[in-house]
C-alpha cells in the first residue's frame, strides 16, 4: 500500500460544495472508487441526503452529486502509509493536493466539509496555509468520518449530523 496517489477531483461549473476525505483506502484504489468499502457510510449518507445511494452505479452517483452542486476530492495527492487507516499515514510522506489551482478554477465553491479528522487536520496542517485569501469566503467545517474504522456513531447518528452539516437542518 505505500505510496497511494489519490483520484482526480469530482468537480464541475456547478459545484459549490467541496466534500474532502484524507485519502482513498484499499477498497478504494483497487476499485478506483470514491468510498468504495462496503461498510463505508459515505454512500449510504448521500443515498438519504441527496438519492446517491449505494443502489446505484458509482457514475449515477457521482452525477447525482455533480447535480446537487457537490464535489468530491481528497486532501492528500500521495502519501506512504502500510495500511487504509489514516492513522497509518507517515506524517513527513503526505503531499497535498493543489487547491490553489482547483479554487481558482470553482470560484463557486464556498463550503469545505472534512470527512473525518485526518482530512481537516491535513488540510489545516498542509493546505490553509498556502491559500490564504482564496479561504476567506470558504466556510470549512469538519463533520464525523463515515469510515467503517469509526465505530462511535451509528449510521443513523452520522446521517443525522452529516445532514444537519450539508443541508442546514436543524432539529
Amino acid at each position: 500500500m505505500d505510496n497511494p496517489v489519490c483520484f482526480k477531483a469530482v468537480i464541475n461549473e456547478n459545484s459549490h460544495t467541496l466534500i474532502l476525505g484524507s485519502m482513498p483506502g484499499k477498497v478504494s484504489l483497487t476499485e478506483v472508487q470514491y468510498y468504495a468499502h462496503p461498510r463505508n457510510g459515505f454512500w449510504h449518507i448521500m443515498g438519504n441526503l441527496f438519492g446517491a445511494g449505494p443502489d446505484k452505479p458509482y457514475q449515477k452517483r457521482l452525477a447525482i452529486l455533480l447535480d446537487n452542486g457537490i464535489a468530491l476530492w481528497d486532501v492528500i495527492e500521495q502519501c506512504s502509509r502500510s495500511t487504509s487507516l489514516d492513522s497509518d499515514i507517515e506524517e513527513q510522506s503526505i503531499i497535498p493536493n493543489d487547491f490553489h489551482s482547483l479554487l481558482s478554477k470553482h470560484k463557486k465553491i464556498d463550503r469545505i466539509f472534512f470527512n473525518g479528522g485526518k482530512a481537516e487536520q491535513s488540510f489545516k496542517r498542509y493546505v490553509h496555509p498556502l491559500l490564504g485569501e482564496q479561504l476567506k469566503n470558504i466556510r470549512c467545517v469538519g463533520l464525523t468520518s463515515t469510515s467503517p474504522a469509526n465505530a462511535r456513531y451509528s449510521i443513523d447518528e452520522k446521517i443525522v449530523m452529516w445532514q444537519k452539516s450539508i443541508m442546514g437542518t436543524v432539529e
